[in-house]
């Protein structure tokens, strides 16, 4: 975090420009370029090649959008659905398209970022004189248009265009869908042809589009009110202690309705937020659960916090530092963290002995690749969009699962972050000589209170609307953002609270903390799939009790690196590493049974990898103390982030065989 890093501090990874990374200057506005920009942003298909490619849709909720040179196509999507997976598929409902008053129509920038924030952006069209406000929750779609004229057309029918008032239409079409379009001043819009409407003459002001949800009067009564706030950006603010807090910027008049999904409305107490008004029959639906609606500009989330430290509980084995060591950010990372875990555990059960072994092995890991003597690899810092890269991502694409294009930042760093945390927990002064590269490593992806001086962006891969991490980086993807690693995600977040723990730094903790209870939060909501939920379609809940990779506009089964069918992978993916904090994101103990019972037949096909199978067996012994160690005491190789004295503290620390546990 930037504000923790001591002012005059060197910058110690140097910089280097690297040859696979894509050019932002191509959709951000010049003022933009000179801060670092996001890489993981709800937008980022819009900064990506030529920003219409593999159909590129952002999805501000409860809309998805999708741009061309001189459109803009709203939908409020339908769900395909089969016991595998479900996405969102995209119709265009509302097409608002503009004349080419503007700059030639055929530059290479067909649309413009002039500003983003947490929970917006705005997307200029230059040639055809529209501006588009996207910020997520809200049910209408803002665009200010400046002195032109514009089309709304639909890829279905109008059946017809009715006006109340020269300041509000209703457009029906034939989906069945009711439109609403509300104009800031006095418009003339007028159906032409079967799937077209005018406005006749140019405009200048404010255009707002909404779906109305259902056929309740009621429904359009309330967007009516609501019409003339509108949010042109909003920020998610952690200075207060474990909370977070948005803020909209907001203009027009009246009060501000936005769209809460379920894990907002968990998250959102009365206490907090006296000002808030929850409307629980306005609805709109999504691959996230109902969408509500909520009055108000500011609202408080407050988790229920989980603790940082637990008691770790098994002896522990001497190192074996004769493992062979790995150029690859990620595995070598995780065999740092992995030797880190042995040296809490030597510590808690007081076999002292092995400490200092394990310690060196630590620091002879961990400072080449802080000051830079590591020659295989390194870390590099990239000027373009403002972040760390390794100097073999800087050269190939592929190399360390993409960490060059920004791909898994938090999982490779999160292991980094711990083993670092655990050596400068026990050699404080060894801590404070790598103090700034660590703060560096964790404000790559945990900076919070940026300012213009930042070498970094904000939180680059925590989203602060859905309240959960995306993995991808600078990568287009069909379906949006992803993660896979929910676990990984966790890792990261507590081991930067573990840094502040070692470095005496309360605003960290206070801040990661948060984070890392809000990523379980959503990982229980989105990831874990109960039998019986309600949330996701029937066919996929029936089949799954794990999601595989979760996408801003899908719910998939399957895994980036195995098939569906390896459920044991899809189980550990979810588990690893195994850490004090996993109690907690598997606290569920009847789901816990449930999702064992899921995966144990998948063990029985040939060829299953004992590492795998330890992380089903963890799971096992929260229900089956006994049932699990027999099986874990018979596997001979264990997850390179894994071990036989991790799995032992595991299984140790467990309740056991209190069968009642599972009835809760």
């Amino acid at each position: 975090m930037t504000s923790s890093r001591p002012e005059n501090a060197p910058f110690l990874f140097p910089r280097f420009n690297s040859s696979v990374l894509p050019d932002p200057s191509r959709f951000f506005s010049n003022h933009l370029l000179s801060k670092p920009l996001p890489t993981n942003s709800f937008f980022q298909n819009y900064t990506l090649k030529n920003g219409d490619q593999a159909d590129p849709q952002i999805r501000p909720c409860p809309y998805l959008i999708k741009n061309a040179p001189s459109s803009l196509s709203i939908s409020y999507p339908s769900l395909f659905q089969n016991s595998a997976f479900f996405y969102n598929v995209f119709n265009a409902d509302i097409i608002i398209s503009g004349s080419h008053d503007g700059p030639d129509p055929n530059s290479r920038k067909t649309h413009l970022i002039t500003s983003f924030s947490d929970l917006g952006v705005t997307l200029d069209f230059p040639s055809i004189n529209l501006r588009f406000f996207l910020v997520r929750g809200s049910p209408f779609i803002t665009c200010s248009v400046s002195g032109s004229s514009f089309t709304v057309s639909t890829s279905h029918d109008v059946l017809s265009l009715s006006g109340n008032s020269s300041t509000k239409y209703t457009a029906k079409l034939g989906n069945n869908q009711r439109w609403l379009i509300y104009a800031s001043s006095p418009i003339n819009l007028t159906k032409t042809g079967a799937s077209s409407i005018n406005c006749r003459g140019g405009f200048s002001g404010i255009i707002r589009f909404a779906l109305v949800p259902g056929l309740n009067p009621d429904l359009e009564s309330i967007l009516d009110r609501f019409s003339c706030s509108y949010p042109v950006s909003g920020n998610a603010d952690f200075k207060n202690p474990f909370a977070l807090e948005y803020k909209w910027e907001k203009r027009g008049s009246g009060d501000l309705l936005m769209l809460a999904h379920p894990l907002h409305l968990k998250l959102l107490t009365s206490d907090d937020n006296p000002t808030v008004t929850v409307v629980d029959n306005f609805r709109y639906t999504s691959i996230d659960g109902d969408l509500v609606g909520v009055i108000g500009d500011s609202w408080v989330l407050r988790p229920d916090l989980v603790p940082i430290i637990s008691a770790l509980v098994k002896d522990v084995n001497a190192l074996n530092s004769s493992a062979p060591v790995t150029s690859s950010s990620y595995f070598y990372a995780k065999l740092i963290a992995r030797a880190a875990r042995l040296a809490l555990i030597a510590e808690e059960v007081r076999y002292l002995d092995v400490i200092p072994a394990i310690v060196k092995y630590l620091k002879d890991m961990i400072e080449p690749w802080l000051d830079g003597s590591f020659k295989p690899n390194g870390f590099l810092y990239d000027p373009k969009w403002g972040g760390l890269i390794t100097k073999q991502g800087s050269r190939d694409s592929g190399a360390d699962f993409g960490f060059g294009i920004y791909n898994d930042h938090h999982y490779h760093l999160g292991y980094f972050l711990y083993a670092i945390a655990v050596v400068s927990k026990i050699d404080p002064l060894w801590g404070e000589s790598y103090r700034h590269q660590a703060y560096t490593l964790l404000s790559d992806f945990m900076t919070v209170d940026s300012d213009s001086d930042s070498n970094f962006p904000r939180l680059r891969c925590f989203d602060v609307f859905r309240l959960h991490s995306w993995a991808g980086g600078l990568t287009e993807f069909w379906d949006g953002r992803n993660q896979e690693s929910t676990s990984e995600a966790v890792n990261a977040y507590y081991s930067a609270a573990l840094l502040g723990l070692a470095y005496g730094d309360t605003h960290l903790v206070e801040v990661a903390s948060t984070i890392l209870t809000l990523e379980i939060d959503a990982a229980k909501m989105w990831w874990q799939v109960k039998e019986g939920d309600t949330l996701y379609p029937k066919d996929f809940t029936r089949e799954n009790r794990v999601v595989g990779v979760l996408w801003s506009t899908k719910r998939d089964s399957s895994l980036w690196f195995r098939p569906k069918e390896w459920k044991e992978c899809r189980l550990g993916i979810q588990l690893l590493p195994i850490l004090p904090v996993s109690e907690i994101l598997f606290s569920d103990v009847k789901f816990v049974k449930q999702l064992v019972n899921w995966t144990l037949p998948a063990l029985q096909r040939h060829g299953v990898g004992e590492g795998w199978k330890g992380f089903v067996y963890a799971l096992q012994s929260v229900y089956d103390r006994d049932g699990s160690i027999k099986k874990i005491r018979g596997l001979n190789e264990f997850d390179d982030g894994n071990s036989l004295s991790n799995l032992l503290w595991w299984i140790h620390s467990r309740d056991g065989d209190d069968q009642s546990r599972c009835n809760k």
